[in-house]
C-alpha cells in the first residue's frame, strides 16, 4: 500500500519539520522545549490541513453526479478517488447491462403471440405486453397503475381474480369483436400476479369444423348404408318379383356408389392435406388433361346439355395430373349436374397480361345467392341439402377444388347471380404455365 507510507511519511516529515524550526525558533527566544513542540503541533496540523483540502474535494466530486473525472489527487486520497471511480463504472456497466436484458427480455415477451401482464397485490397494471393490451382492449401505456377489474369487466375474469387460485383457465370473449380469449393467472412475489391470455378463436373454429366434419361424415355415409341395410332386409324377409328385385338392386347399387364416391373424395383430401406440393418442373399437356374432362362431361351429361370447350393455344401446365384433373372434373360435373336439362355448360381457357392462366366453367344454372359463396369450398356445405344429394354430389367437390389449388399456387374464384348461372374460375400463377412449344412434353 504505498499510498500509506506516503501519507505517513508526509506526516512525519512535516512534523519533524515543525519540530526542528520551533527548536531553532525557541534557541532564539531560549524556548527551545515548548517552541519544538509547538513546531510539531503546527506541521502536524499543516499535514491535516493539506490531507483534508484534499478529502474534500473528493467529497464534492462524490456529491455531485459523477459525469466529469474524479479530482487529480495524489496519496490516500488519490487512491480512493482511484477506486471509487472503478467501482461507480463497474455499477454502471453492470446495470446498462441488466437494462440491456431487460429490454431483451421484453421484446422477446413482445414477440410471443401470447399477451403478458403484470399485476401488483392490489390489481393493478405493473406492466402489459403489446399482445395482452390488444387481447383485453387495453392501452399498454395509458393504463398503467390502472386496476385491471375496472377496465376488464368480464364476470369470469374478475372471479378468478378474486378466488386467488392458480391453477385454473378462463374464456372470454374478446372486447369488441367476435373472438374467444384463454386468459391463465399465477400468483409470483409478494402478492403479486401474472396474467397470461392467448387467442383462441381461430383454435376453437377449428375445433369446431372438426366436430362438424365427424359428424358430417357420420350423417353422410349413415344414410346409404340405412337404406342398404333396408333393401337388404326387404331381400331376405320378403319374397320379391323380378322386377322388384332388379329395381331393388339397382337403388342398392346407386347407394353403394354414393358411399364409394365419398369415401374417395374424403381420401383425396386426405393426400392433398398430406402430400407435399406439386413440382414445378413436370409438365403436362393441357389438351390431355381437357380430353379426359370431356369424356367424363359427356357420360354425366348424356346430351342433356350444350356443352362446349376451349382449351387455347397448346399449353403446358407444371403441377399434378392427379390433382388438376379431379379439380376440373369436379367444376365441370358440379355445373351439370345443378343446370337443367337444355342448359348451356362453358369450359374455358384464357391466359391473362401476367402471364396467369384461368380455367374458366360457367353454367345457365339457378345461380348461388350471395350469402352463400363465402362458404361453398367449406366441406359439406350445401345451399340445399335435399338437392345436392339428388344430384349424386358428396358436398366435398369445391373443398377439392380449392385445396389443389392453393397446392399449385393458385385460387377458385366463384361468381353467380340468382337466375343467371354460375361461373368458377380457377386460377393457376404463371410459373405453372408455358406453351407447349417451349419445351418437350413430360409425362406426370
Amino acid at each position: 500500500m504505498p499510498w500509506l507510507w506516503l501519507r505517513l511519511m508526509v506526516a512525519a516529515v512535516l512534523a519533524a519539520g515543525g519540530g526542528m524550526a520551533g527548536d531553532w525558533l525557541g534557541a532564539m527566544l531560549g524556548l527551545a522545549r515548548p517552541a519544538a513542540l509547538m513546531g510539531v503541533v503546527v506541521g502536524v496540523a499543516l499535514a491535516t490541513w493539506v490531507d483534508a483540502l484534499r478529502g474534500e474535494r473528493l467529497m464534492r466530486w462524490l456529491s455531485g453526479a459523477q459525469e466529469t473525472d474524479p479530482p487529480r489527487l495524489v496519496g490516500f486520497w488519490g487512491e480512493m478517488a482511484t477506486r471509487v471511480e472503478r467501482a461507480l463504472r463497474q455499477r454502471e456497466r453492470q446495470v446498462v447491462a441488466e437494462r440491456e436484458r431487460l429490454a431483451q427480455f421484453l421484446s422477446a415477451i413482445e414477440a410471443s403471440p401470447n399477451g403478458v401482464m403484470l399485476l401488483d397485490a392490489n390489481e393493478q397494471i405493473e406492466w402489459c405486453s403489446a399482445v395482452a393490451a390488444d387481447h383485453l382492449g387495453l392501452d399498454a401505456q395509458r393504463d398503467l397503475r390502472q386496476r385491471v377489474t375496472n377496465l376488464v369487466r368480464a364476470p369470469a375474469f374478475v372471479a378468478l381474480l378474486q378466488s386467488r387460485s392458480g391453477d385454473q383457465t378462463v374464456q372470454i370473449p374478446r372486447p369488441g369483436e367476435r373472438g374467444l380469449l384463454s386468459i391463465v393467472v399465477r400468483p409470483y412475489g409478494d402478492g403479486q400476479r401474472l396474467v397470461l391470455t392467448q387467442d383462441i378463436t381461430e383454435r376453437e373454429r377449428a375445433e369446431a369444423m372438426r366436430r362438424d366434419f365427424v359428424a358430417n361424415v357420420s350423417h353422410e355415409i349413415r344414410t346409404p348404408l340405412t337404406v342398404v341395410a333396408g333393401f337388404v332386409e326387404t331381400m331376405t324377409n320378403l319374397p320379391l318379383s323380378e322386377v322388384e328385385r332388379r329395381r331393388v338392386l339397382t337403388l342398392m347399387g346407386q347407394q353403394t356408389r354414393r358411399m364409394q364416391s365419398l369415401v374417395g373424395d374424403l381420401l383425396t383430401l386426405a393426400r392433398l392435406e398430406g402430400s407435399p406440393r406439386p413440382p414445378v418442373d413436370t409438365w403436362l399437356p393441357l389438351a390431355r388433361l381437357g380430353a379426359s374432362v370431356e369424356l367424363d362431361a359427356h357420360g354425366l351429361s348424356a346430351g342433356k346439355h350444350r356443352t362446349g370447350f376451349d382449351w387455347g393455344v397448346e399449353v403446358q401446365l407444371a403441377g399434378s395430373e392427379a390433382e388438376l384433373l379431379s379439380a376440373i372434373t369436379n367444376l365441370v360435373g358440379n355445373a351439370i349436374r345443378y343446370t337443367p336439362e337444355g342448359g348451356d355448360v362453358q369450359v374455358i381457357w384464357r391466359q391473362r397480361a401476367d402471364g396467369a392462366g384461368e380455367i374458366e366453367v360457367r353454367d345457365t344454372g339457378p345461380g348461388i345467392a350471395a350469402e352463400h359463396l363465402p362458404r361453398l369450398t367449406e366441406r359439406f356445405y350445401r345451399v340445399d341439402g335435399s338437392r345436392s344429394r339428388d344430384t349424386g354430389g358428396t358436398g366435398l367437390g369445391l373443398a377439392i377444388v380449392k385445396h389443389v389449388a392453393q397446392r399449385h399456387g393458385g385460387e377458385l374464384r366463384i361468381e353467380s347471380t340468382v337466375g343467371q348461372g354460375s361461373r368458377f374460375t380457377l386460377v393457376l400463377p404463371a410459373n405453372r404455365i408455358r406453351l407447349s412449344q417451349q419445351a418437350p412434353t413430360v409425362a406426370a
